[in-house]
């Protein structure tokens, strides 16, 4: 009986595996995003298990919605303030064991929290846990910016930011469910996949920085973008990096740190806007030099005003996703008059929505940037910031699950289509040696949102408006204002963009990456 269903189990994983080879570019490449993926899904499952067990926390603590919102509040504050070092060493140090090494402490810490006697305890845990979620943000996207050329990071990060939503739905469906059972067997069930993947990144090689190693499709794999065959890659003249990348990679870029010029078919934004004679802000360029310190760096990267647009539109619909991610189980619950697996199983359909929009949106804006529309990767989330507020509000306002899920499930997509372009945009308008630090800066930001909303929504549902499914639904209706927060920045980020891409551009002609160090 078993083995009918084992082999085509078996047979489906292999079948998908091939599509997912033949849609990133071959074997090389889909390892590397899998495991990029897997390290968000890690984070964002955490999260996720907290909120879905959030009923058996208050009943064995005897804690309430504000004691669960500190929960997820503390590991994003203190992930916030290590963001920052963790930039810093992202444009510095060997980066695949610098998260490595996090990975470890990060599955360690998940066990002590399995383990946690008190809710004084389970909140020091959640303390260091929050000291290595910073490496993440800033680690996943400097190696995403010189593992894949510029033209499809839109569609790339599509793949990598499906993991994050994955995770949130192995937080909310399988460990949300191990949870009603014990939710100490949810978190050990978190930590034994950390220390697998902290093995596998140790041993992936260091890319070559500046995009001069960039993987490009393999000969005879199809992709979503015309790019050149890969070439085997030359050693890198770096003492420190004691390794050739085994992986097949791209020619040296001509100058501007990205991958070989790939044609007509493949342009990127840098060379959209040089071709288009976008005047850079010279003395912003001046400033991008590679040796400038953290808090030059710092001061550099909030100069950008498009990065600044984009790091509070980010901020916003980070805050608004953290608050539902972690109350969203308990309101439905209550709200519909549903059991736990039930909930998890409706937030697990609108999860599916998520993933569709950020597999979609990726795609979408590369597409346009191939057209030859320089701001797709700002057009394309402003339009799903703008569905994403409009969507909510029916869904918010009835009381029936079969009337609200249709809506909550196309808002969730436009809310995550939002992600893809924002992340390859920002990728567009910094230099390739102030990636990590960039995303440092922006990761600080964006936790410190992420901190805040779990507390917020739980103060503002527990003290203002009276506690409950009824204090928790006109929380998310108030909560919607910052979540309309996003489309203002992002259509301000239209007409700031095309320039500071050309800064970028500018910039790195004028400075070689440097390589990095072990």
């Amino acid at each position: 009986m078993f083995r009918p269903v084992a082999r085509s189990v078996r047979r489906g994983g292999q079948a998908a595996r091939r599509q997912l080879v033949v849609a990133v570019g071959g074997p090389a490449r889909t390892r590397v995003v899998l495991l990029m993926a897997c390290v968000l899904a890690l984070a964002s499952a955490d999260t996720a298990t907290v909120g879905a067990a959030a009923t058996e926390l208050i009943k064995s603590l005897h804690i309430n919605n504000f004691d669960i919102g500190l929960l997820v509040s503390v590991t994003s504050l203190v992930a916030a303030v290590f963001s920052l070092p963790f930039g810093v060493l992202a444009d510095r140090a060997r980066r695949t064991w610098v998260l490595g090494f996090a990975l470890l402490t990060w599955g360690a810490a998940m066990f002590w929290s399995a383990f946690a006697s008190s809710f004084s305890e389970l909140l020091l845990t959640r303390v260091c846990l929050g000291a290595v979620t910073a490496a993440a943000g800033p680690i996943v996207a400097s190696l995403t910016g010189d593992w894949f050329p510029a033209a499809e990071r839109g569609r790339i990060y599509g793949y990598i930011l499906t993991g994050e939503l994955l995770g949130a739905g192995v937080g909310f469906a399988f460990t949300g469910d191990i949870a009603a059972l014990s939710w100490r067997l949810s978190f050990v069930i978190l930590a034994i996949p950390a220390l697998l993947l902290a093995w596998l990144i140790i041993r992936l090689p260091e890319p070559a920085r500046g995009g001069q190693g960039a993987l490009v499709p393999e000969p005879g794999v199809p992709s979503g973008a015309t790019l050149q065959p890969a070439e085997p890659l030359q050693p890198v003249d770096d003492p420190a990096q004691d390794e050739t990348v085994p992986l097949r990679a791209g020619k040296p870029p001509p100058g501007n740190g990205h991958a070989a010029d790939s044609g007509p078919a493949a342009p990127d934004a840098q060379r959209l806007a040089r071709e288009r004679g976008i005047e850079p802000d010279l003395d912003l360029a001046d400033r991008a030099t590679s040796k400038m310190g953290l808090f030059g760096a710092i001061k550099y990267v909030m100069a950008v005003r498009t990065n600044v647009a984009l790091i509070i539109s980010s901020a916003c619909g980070y805050y608004f996703l953290t608050g539902v991610q972690t109350f969203g189980v308990e309101f439905t619950k209550g709200e519909y008059h549903v059991a736990q697996a039930v909930a998890n199983l409706l937030l697990l359909v609108v999860g599916v929505g998520a993933v569709g929009g950020v597999l979609a949106a990726g795609p979408i804006s590369d597409a346009l940037l191939r057209r030859g529309h320089l701001n797709a990767r700002i057009n394309v989330p402003a339009v799903g910031a703008t569905l994403t507020v409009l969507l909510f509000i029916p869904a918010l306002i009835t009381h029936s699950a079969v009337t609200a899920l249709p809506y909550i499930v196309f808002a969730a997509a436009a809310l995550s289509a939002q992600n893809p372009p924002i992340d390859a945009a920002r990728l567009d308008i910094m230099p390739p040696w102030l990636w990590g630090r960039a995303e440092g800066v922006r990761t600080f930001l964006r936790t410190a949102a992420q901190a805040l909303a779990p507390i917020l929504f739980g103060a503002v549902s527990e003290f203002i408006f009276g506690g409950g499914v009824s204090g928790l639904r006109w929380t998310f209706v108030v909560m919607m204002l910052p979540l309309a927060g996003c489309a203002v920045f992002l259509y301000g980020a239209r007409r700031l963009y095309p320039r500071d891409v050309a800064t970028a551009a500018e910039a790195a002609s004028r400075v070689p990456p440097q390589p990095s160090a072990s």
